[in-house]
């Protein structure tokens, strides 16, 4: 019998946990700025509707809260009963379409511009909050195991009211700076007890958090974790340090890693691989905020340009590491890369500027269409975080703003 060489295709399936995805293309969370009230929009659902009828075999709903507290922005939405009802409009319109539904699940920790009622936003470690300053918030306290157990807990409960909510997936974000990348990261995690010290000791509490919604939800939904591979910062996280957190995970049950890099803070440019949009960024910019601009301009690396699969080299490494399926984030704009993701072993494509740019990418890929995104990776999409009407790309129209005013499940 002669053995089956053919390369495995990008539009083939993948079995994650309990479901089963169409192709290997994930729509990567990506914060929409669809939530302006705190509540899903009908621009929500139409965006991850235009992505699953595009062709996406799973969209992601990006950055959804595990409790009011765990919030980076007052606009941002977090997982409540009250929210379930309009979520369930979302993952139905996407279901009609034939792809599966994620939600990304998050706590802020620290990297908040919203003031607790009491005390200091919680952390790995206390001292100086770098993100709050620009919002007055000058200091952050450490988490106790108390604090990390109820935490825990809130993302238990996220990933139950996800469920609820008629989501397939959830993917608890453990990278960019937030709570869990706090912990994980050298950079911002200096305690000396069993949650810091060593990669093992900063994975311990991320480990804990997977254990938890893996024992609410693993049996009826697929759960993943976003981490970084690099926080592309000087002491920060590197290749092997992710290798070592990604078979931790692997051993406490993930359904699948997406493979990320940079920090919100340190590096934020190398969430993109390419340079950040300052003009745009100082035009938004109001009181201590037009500080952070002006730091970002000067860490900004002048020579970075941006090239397909920029994490590849890193991911690499994670993949020699583990058995579990990967999903690659980072710049892939064309059928070509998206096979070379495969071809180097890894199982899922994760991808979102490219479906800011056209959401019907995969479908224009696979019926030959196109083989090349349009999307020029000017990052300007980012800025829609903050406008009313959500993320658009600005290469296309402007969103429909009556879109933003209306409750999904109205």
């Amino acid at each position: 019998m002669i053995a089956n060489t053919e390369p495995t295709s990008p539009f083939s399936p993948l079995k994650l946990g309990p479901i089963t995805l169409r192709n290997r293309f994930i729509k990567a969370g990506a914060n929409e700025g669809m939530t302006p009230d705190g509540m899903p929009t009908k621009a929500l659902v139409k965006h991850h509707r235009d992505i699953a009828a595009g062709g996406a075999a799973m969209t992601t709903v990006a950055y959804g809260a595990v409790s009011p507290q765990g919030r980076t922005f007052l606009h941002q939405f977090y997982l409540s009963g009250d929210v379930v009802r309009h979520l369930r409009v979302l993952t139905d319109a996407v279901h009609a379409e034939g792809a599966a539904a994620c939600l990304q699940i998050t706590h802020g920790g620290s990297f908040t511009a919203l003031r607790p009622a009491s005390g200091r936003p919680q952390s790995a470690s206390s001292g100086f909050n770098a993100f709050g300053f620009l919002h007055g918030i000058l200091l952050q306290r450490a988490m106790s195991e108390t604090d990390m157990y109820r935490v825990a807990g809130e993302f238990a409960q996220a990933a139950i009211l996800a469920r609820e909510s008629g989501f397939d997936a959830v993917e608890i974000h453990m990278g960019h700076g937030y709570l869990l990348n706090q912990f994980l990261s050298p950079l911002t995690n200096r305690r000396v007890d069993a949650y810091g010290g060593s990669t093992e000791g900063r994975s311990r509490f991320p480990s804990m958090v997977l254990r938890r919604v893996k024992e609410a939800v693993g049996r009826d939904l697929a759960v993943g974790c976003k981490i970084n591979l690099t926080d592309a910062a000087r002491g920060g996280i590197d290749a092997g340090q992710a290798s070592v957190t990604a078979k931790l995970l692997q051993d406490n049950g993930a359904d699948i890693l997406t493979l990320s890099g940079g920090h919100n803070i340190f590096s934020p440019w190398a969430l993109f691989g390419s340079h950040m949009p300052l003009a745009d960024m100082r035009a938004q910019a109001r009181g201590l905020g037009r500080l952070g601009v002006w730091a970002l301009g000067l860490q900004q690396p002048k020579t970075l340009t941006f090239r397909e699969m920029y994490f590849l080299d890193h991911a690499r490494q994670v993949r020699g590491a583990v058995s579990m399926p990967l999903a690659l984030v980072g710049g892939v704009k064309s059928l070509a890369a998206a096979q070379q993701v495969i071809n180097e072993g890894f199982d899922g494509i994760a991808l979102a500027r490219a479906l800011i740019h056209n959401p019907a990418f995969i479908n224009d890929m696979q019926y030959a269409r196109v083989t090349r995104s349009g999307c020029t990776s000017c990052n300007r999409c980012v800025m829609g975080i903050y406008d009313p009407s959500g993320v658009r790309c600005v290469l296309n129209g402007e969103n429909d703003p009556g879109l933003s005013k209306r409750l999904a499940a109205d």
